[in-house]
């Protein structure tokens, strides 16, 4: 009913592993991880700014991105200037957080330097030959392992302005053969799929045309995958062999921030925020909810909810598959537990985390909760009791405002073995439970 299938000749077609410790291979790494937040590993419970702590990182300028953690090292982006004068592409060691190697490039398209707009927002990818680097002002980038520029474009050159409210935050999806390039800005947006190797376009496709700051994400739909991109009012998926659009949904707003999380064969979770008490929670809760792909008798998609959520909404952490059940974390910190298959609302756990700006880790018992303000809250998922609240740092009376992007803001997090690597704007935290 609101989902369209459309043909193929509807759509103009023309876009982890850390250091060397018997550690088994992984796929590549890239926002989000492989695995979906969802890991097998003993991570820390308990950590503080005196305990727990294997080794601090500062960066160089300030960024937002997901740090990457492959072919033994950790990549994070950022950028510095009073403008955005340049990025930066660095490279640790994660046994002692030595930098490693730093990369700089010039931004093709400066733009003051404030919390308003987004900072080195998109994620890297990881691939069999090293890194790509993307960056809101049109920068794209690869990167061998030992820091040499192997190619770079400037999509502005290509492409024509990026113009876009609050700037670009859509990190890089990946697959075997491609890497895709989402550009969702103000005038004519647009998605890329990119060679790996070479830099080359292998598709160029029109984007969703809503406003969005989430990232595209590979579904399994069968023996396929479909490239899903979730705007403001409205869903797309995506061939990803060709950029051909499949279908369409609208039946969903306020879903502009969160990336769609696949639950299963055809499946995913989307994430909707409830505004700033310009909406009732009932209404906001509705976009979200577990959304399925199903192919019609005429080869075409039929796309709608299996189920909407009563009362939980999202803000910026997508929601994540926890067991049989789907976690979605409110502006407040409130965990909410709903059946993955009905949508039927099983618990709901206030906790220390507050709101959340990275998607949350789902390990064991467990689930991680990463506070923008710098709270990471442990929730057994046996009872949902709070089983720990941690924190990097000592937040700085000025840190109430890390809410628009302060320097005590939590943005990100990865794992690699038992350790867990958690971003701010400005450094990174290497958590080892071994370290007293």
């Amino acid at each position: 009913m609101i989902a369209k299938s459309l043909s193929h000749g509807s759509c103009c077609v023309a876009a982890c592993v850390l250091f060397a410790t018997g550690l088994p291979a992984e796929p590549p790494a890239r926002f989000q991880g492989d695995s979906l937040r969802h890991v097998e590993a003993e991570l820390p419970i308990r950590w503080s700014p005196d305990s727990g702590i294997a080794w601090t990182a500062p960066l160089h300028g300030y960024g937002q991105s997901a740090p990457i953690v492959a072919h033994d090292q950790i990549v994070v982006t950022s950028t510095s200037g009073a403008n955005k004068d340049a990025y930066h592409v660095s490279s640790f060691a994660g046994d002692d957080g030595e930098l490693r190697w730093r990369v700089d490039f010039s931004n093709p398209s400066p733009f003051k330097n404030t919390p308003m707009v987004s900072r080195a927002a998109p994620s890297a990818v990881a691939t069999e030959d090293g890194f790509v680097a993307f960056f809101e002002g049109g920068l794209l980038a690869a990167i061998s392992p030992e820091g040499e520029t192997v190619w770079q474009r400037n999509l502005v050159d290509d492409y024509g302005p990026i113009e876009a409210r609050h700037g670009l935050a859509a990190s890089l999806e990946s697959d075997e053969a491609r890497i895709y390039v989402w550009v969702e800005r103000t005038e004519a947006p647009y998605v890329l799929a990119i060679d790996p190797r070479s830099g080359g376009e292998v598709w160029k496709s029109p984007g969703v045309g809503s406003q969005s700051w989430a990232s595209p994400r590979l579904i399994p739909v069968g023996d396929a995958r479909h490239l899903v991109l979730s705007g403001n009012g409205k869903i797309v998926g995506l061939e990803p062999d060709t950029g051909v659009r499949l279908w369409e949904f609208d039946a969903v707003a306020n879903n502009n921030s969160c990336t769609p999380m696949p639950a299963g064969d055809g499946a995913f979770l989307i994430g909707a925020s409830d505004g700033r008490g310009e909406t009732e929670s009932g209404a906001a809760a509705a976009s979200n909810g577990l959304i399925e792909i199903k192919k019609n008798g005429d080869g075409g998609y039929h796309v709608d909810y299996r189920w909407r959520a009563e009362k939980a909404t999202c803000t910026f952490g997508s929601p994540v598959v926890a067991g049989e059940t789907a976690a979605i974390v409110n502006r407040a910190g409130v965990l909410y537990r709903l059946d993955l298959q009905t949508g039927k609302q099983l618990s709901v756990a206030r906790t220390a985390a507050g709101g959340i700006w990275a998607t949350p880790l789902v390990t064991g018992d467990h689930i991680y909760l990463f506070g923008y303000q710098g709270t990471t809250a442990v929730i057994s998922l046996d009872n949902d009791e709070q089983v720990a609240e941690n924190r990097c740092w000592v937040p700085a009376s000025e840190s109430k405002g890390a809410g628009m992007g302060g320097g005590g803001t939590l943005y990100a997090a990865a794992v690699s073995g038992d350790r867990l690597f958690l971003r701010r704007g400005d450094a990174i935290y290497a958590i080892d439970a071994t370290v007293p």
